[in-house]
């Protein structure tokens, strides 16, 4: 059985064409079979892509699941730093994603160069990258982190050593707050789509919902506002959570609130329903939609498994000081749910 004869292009671009039926899911597993292929998709992915991957979850879990697959190549439907990390893990394997073109706003905000400048500004400052980073800046790293242990990798730095923590400032601001280090330099990058979910918007929903749990992702620009309210008594502090796309789950499974507000990309509904079918989440912002996830679609995984593309390529010595930069991360305190 087979979807379609043909993956059509959009006036943008995009792969179309294509509807995620039984005859696509058929092809595509099939596909991946004769590829040796194991399909990764993150959290933020559209629904139909998440249901039919092997596995779904963060991208640094994700990476995990590449470096370990018995699989000799690897689709990543996420953007393309997710891809490059999974290289960055697994140099031996085919790494694939359907769209070379899904960037990331974030990872984009600063370049290799710019990082080498910073450092120069700062000698002997520790550099911590969050994993939201091309491979370019992973190289230029001396620790990774997560945002579920970012606050461990600063703190396990000496206190009398300046630290460069980028690129997202939000997570840089709920470090420092955290670890109340005055010698933490925060590079001024953002998540369009995080950054877009602001403080009044969730005072908002929290005052309409104040039975619902908060689960607040710390790349958003309503981060700070949360805390302000759990410390002002608008919404009870235990009720307050700041957390990573895979701690979400985790907390999805053991909440006790019959209704949890989401402040994070709206993809993530889709994997926080199924850990908890019996919870009501709704978006804090239901215009949270990262375009560049979405462009990940039923047409581009058929076209990418059919035609073998697009493949990514870390070249090996950026691979290997990269990983360096990973690996430390992972032995420091725990990695937990990842970005």
């Amino acid at each position: 059985m087979v979807a379609t004869a043909y993956v059509e292009r959009t006036s943008d671009g995009a792969y179309d064409g294509i509807a995620p039926d039984a005859a696509w899911r058929e092809e595509v597993l099939e596909l991946a079979r004769r590829r040796d292929a194991v399909i990764l998709a993150h959290n933020y992915q559209l629904p139909e892509i998440q249901d039919i991957a092997h596995h779904t979850g963060d991208s640094l879990a994700l990476s995990r699941i590449a470096a370990a697959s018995d699989a000799s190549t690897i689709v990543f439907c996420g953007v393309h730093f997710m891809a490059e990390t999974a290289k960055i893990l697994a140099p031996h394997k085919t790494v694939l994603i359907p769209d070379e073109r899904a960037g990331c706003s974030l990872a984009d905000s600063i370049t290799g160069e710019q990082l080498r400048a910073w450092k120069a500004e700062h000698p002997g400052a520790v550099v911590v990258s969050y994993v939201n980073t091309t491979a370019e800046v992973k190289a230029e790293t001396d620790i990774c982190c997560t945002s579920s242990n970012a606050v461990d990798v600063v703190r396990s730095i000496p206190a009398d050593q300046e630290v460069l923590f980028l690129p997202d400032q939000f997570l840089g601001a709920h470090v420092k707050r955290e670890t109340g280090r005055e010698n933490l330099h925060i590079w001024a990058g953002e998540c369009h789509v995080h950054a877009g979910i602001n403080g009044p918007e969730l005072a908002e929903r929290a005052a309409a919902n104040p039975e619902a749990d908060l689960f607040i992702h710390p790349e958003c620009g309503c981060a700070t506002s949360a805390l302000y309210l759990a410390g002002e008594g608008t919404v009870p502090a235990e009720k307050v959570k700041i957390l990573s796309t895979g701690d979400m789950i985790t907390a999805a499974r053991r909440t006790s609130a019959k209704s949890v507000l989401v402040a994070t990309e709206i993809g993530m509904l889709h994997q926080l329903r199924r850990a908890a079918p019996e919870i009501d989440f709704r978006a804090v912002n239901d215009r949270a939609s990262c375009r560049y996830m979405k462009m990940i679609t039923p047409a581009a995984l058929l076209r990418g498994l059919r035609e073998g593309k697009d493949e990514v390529h870390v070249d090996l010595e950026t691979a290997k000081r990269a990983q360096g930069a990973v690996q430390r991360m992972i032995e420091i305190g725990q990695p937990g749910g990842g970005e």
